[in-house]
């Protein structure tokens, strides 16, 4: 009798084990992105990417979802350092921020993750996922002086119906956001005031320079 009790009791426990662990996501997206083609800004930029932007992970346990884990951190830092390495005459990556910075930047370009978002099918009657990424970009000079601070806002979505899982489905909405993100990221960059305003003032400086050499 009570071993039959005890037998029923570990099969509950197993059961609940089961339970919590078949509610529980994880997502590890990779991307590789394609680097813009254009003209390059006439700057040396360094950029740093930090240890938490490297390797971040977005973590949800609510009551009304299952429990996520999601890790954009590879891709997003491939996605930077493509975008970023193809957008100025040299851009140099930092291994830290700010000490120990090479000569003759013109500017330090640091990105954080501000907030990731996202909504499930079932959340939309919609059978798609849908990404929502918040980035804050920071500009600093040499003597690490804010230059610009400006945000970046991307969205992806993707459908469920031709992928084999919710992680698939919500790993391709997040590329779809950091390539909007990228997108954003490159053709937005000189409409910042203060940054069209120091590319001006480089390109000024540049124009003297080679009027002063040909004299």
């Amino acid at each position: 009798m009570f071993n039959g009790i005890s037998a029923l009791r570990k099969l509950s426990l197993f059961a609940v084990v089961g339970l919590l662990t078949a509610c529980a996501h994880t997502v590890s997206v990779d991307g590789e992105f394609p680097a813009p083609v254009g003209n390059p800004h006439p700057l040396t930029v360094g950029v740093y990417l930090s240890e938490d932007f490297s390797d971040f992970t977005y973590s949800e346990n609510r009551d009304d979802r299952d429990e996520w884990n999601i890790n954009t951190g590879r891709a997003q830092k491939n996605l930077f350092e493509t975008v970023l390495g193809s957008m100025f005459k040299e851009t140099i990556n930092l291994a830290q921020y700010p000490t120990n910075l090479p000569q003759g930047l013109d500017l330090v370009i640091v990105p954080e993750v501000r907030e990731l978002q996202f909504t499930m099918p079932r959340e939309t009657r919609v059978n798609i996922f849908e990404v929502w990424i918040k980035y804050d970009m920071h500009a600093y000079n040499q003597q690490g002086d804010a230059v610009a601070e400006w945000v970046i806002t991307a969205y992806g979505k993707t459908p469920t119906a031709f992928l084999k899982s919710q992680e698939a489905a919500l790993a391709q909405a997040i590329n779809v956001a950091l390539r909007d993100a990228g997108a954003t990221l490159y053709t937005g960059f000189e409409r910042v005031p203060e940054l069209q305003a120091f590319i001006d003032n480089k390109r000024r400086a540049l124009s003297m320079k080679q009027t002063g050499d040909n004299e």
